[in-house]
């Protein structure tokens, strides 16, 4: 704040009461006055983030970060998508949200707007992938979210826990979306 006078001293000179004065030009004022304006709504901005988040947390059955990396199933006819894993780490932190009858992602829990959803009535199987073992050999726990449009999301954390909850709570919101909707194709595996 103040960029006005970070080159230079502030202009102070001595009142005739023996204080300190700073004395300022009609262009400087308005210029703080201008960036004051923009830190307050810069403060009305992060309030509302703030709020929106604190919405949608206390509305969500299941939230949290998970890195996540998207795959696409192959279309009828075409040959499957090479998949070679052991050089890219696509693994992407995602702030996860179960919401009503949606999987809300977000980039960060602070964003305003998800960058990708599916409604859970698009789940057509939820399982358990293999650990994956790090560099730092550290452990990644990791489940499967597949889609009746071929969507694959992969999703993986460092905490077992954190795993075995997002599981059960699909499978079983899965379930009782299939059970509403008439019989489905969701496997559980």
């Amino acid at each position: 704040m103040l960029n006005l006078f970070s080159p230079r001293k502030l202009p102070w000179i001595s009142g005739t009461d023996g204080q300190k004065k700073v004395v300022l030009t009609a262009v400087e004022v308005e210029s703080l006055r201008s960036e004051i304006a923009a830190l307050e709504e810069r403060e009305a901005h992060l309030k509302a983030q703030l709020e929106h988040v604190d919405e949608i947390l206390q509305s969500a059955r299941l939230s949290g970060y998970l890195y996540v990396r998207t795959r696409w199933a192959a279309l009828p006819g075409e040959p499957l998508p090479i998949d070679d894993d052991t050089e890219v780490d696509d693994w992407l932190p995602r702030f996860l949200v179960l919401q009503g009858l949606c999987i809300f992602l977000y980039s960060s829990s602070t964003d305003l707007s998800p960058q990708d959803s599916t409604l859970l009535s698009d789940v057509v199987e939820v399982g358990a992938l293999p650990c994956l073992t790090r560099e730092d050999g550290g452990t990644r726990y990791c489940f499967y979210i597949s889609t009746r449009h071929g969507l694959r999301y992969e999703c993986s954390s460092v905490s077992k826990i954190q795993v075995d909850s997002w599981l059960a709570t699909l499978r079983n919101e899965s379930e009782l979306q299939s059970n509403s909707t008439g019989p489905d194709e969701l496997t559980k595996t």
